[in-house]
């Protein structure tokens, strides 16, 4: 049952846009629609590593396993189909392969190969709250350049090239370079009532959906209120080191100057076994420089957004949800005095 955060004729919520990819999306995504019909999830298909790798490369198709986590996400369906959609097969050929990223990959055949159209007739069959489109239907990869002068290209060698090079990436970029955004993914960013980028990694998720042609200037040209979700840690292999305002500075220098001025970070505090652990890995709590962010023209607000599960530090999907609400309904009040959404 939606929770009851809206009042309106339709009772079917804001009208929410997010952009991103990974477990950072789908988590967020799980969360918004008890509050919300109107979700429109925009997916990254940079991807290369993994199961959807082995698909991409097999079958010539978009990676589909990003795509797929938002599916099941926002399916409505029964505990059975839920479980075999996660379901990965242990030994043969398809070890390490999950039954939805086969699904998605049958749909795309009989599609003719048309990635959007195949994720939106597996839309269907989920009977999913709202929307999951692709950025693009164009095949990408994503090249990253480091400030030694390295470059790498293929999203699933970033991590390992970093590691090595032991020095922070200087930007990425897609080839073919501005490949055609999905039209329905430019509507839906000029027809939201609020734009989301975010949780996940930000070279890998976040970023390169900006470099998708006309995407960065549709989130810079629409009306809705535009609020980046920060990671709660850095992540190893990509933002180590990194600070509120580097996540920031980067996604801005890649995109456009001032394209949000609002960011939702976690203040939640974590026992201190679980940090050593992580610390082992080279992650930490992201440092909030709130004086940084504002130099920038950000806004930082911070709220307690995250748990502790099976000892992983994630966004806690109903917290994260309520905390994106409160900060819509501040935000309509601001400009109209008056805002149709409360958080109970």
């Amino acid at each position: 049952m939606k929770k009851n955060l809206y009042h309106g004729p339709s009772r079917k919520g804001p009208r929410i846009t997010a952009i991103g990819g990974g477990t950072g999306l789908s988590t967020m995504l799980r969360g918004l629609k008890q509050y919300t019909d109107n979700l429109t999830a925009i997916v990254t298909v940079a991807d290369d590593g993994g199961g959807s790798g082995v698909l991409r490369q097999e079958l010539g198709m978009l990676p589909p396993g990003d795509v797929r986590n938002c599916l099941e996400a926002l399916a409505n369906v029964e505990p059975l189909m839920s479980e075999l959609l996660h379901y990965r097969f242990t030994e043969g050929s398809l070890k390490g392969q999950s039954f939805g990223n086969l699904f998605l990959a049958a749909l795309n055949g009989i599609s003719g190969g048309r990635f959007d159209e195949a994720v939106s007739r597996m839309s269907q069959v989920l009977a999913i709250t709202g929307r999951v489109l692709p950025v693009t239907n164009g095949n990408v990869q994503l090249e990253a350049e480091f400030e030694n002068g390295t470059r790498v290209l293929g999203e699933s060698k970033i991590f390992y090239c970093k590691k090595r090079e032991d020095c922070r990436i200087r930007q990425v970029r897609l080839l073919p370079e501005r490949p055609t955004a999905l039209g329905p993914a430019l509507d839906a960013i000029q027809e939201a009532d609020m734009l989301i980028l975010g949780p996940g990694s930000l070279y890998t998720s976040i970023i390169p959906n900006l470099l998708v042609d006309g995407i960065a200037q549709a989130v810079a040209s629409t009306h809705a209120m535009k609020i980046y979700v920060g990671n709660v840690m850095t992540q190893e292999g990509e933002t180590e080191g990194y600070t509120c305002s580097d996540h920031i500075r980067a996604i801005f220098q890649h995109s456009l100057p001032g394209l949000f001025s609002l960011c939702l970070v976690n203040d939640a505090d974590f026992p201190a076994e679980v940090l050593a652990r992580y610390a082992k890995e080279g992650a930490e709590p992201l440092a909030v420089d709130a004086d940084e962010c504002a130099g920038l023209g950000v806004e930082v607000v911070s709220r307690p957004i995250s748990v502790v599960r099976d000892g992983h530090i994630r966004h806690d999907p109903d917290k994260l949800a309520r905390a994106l609400l409160e900060l819509h309904a501040r935000q309509r009040v601001r400009v109209a005095g008056l805002g149709r959404y409360h958080v109970e």
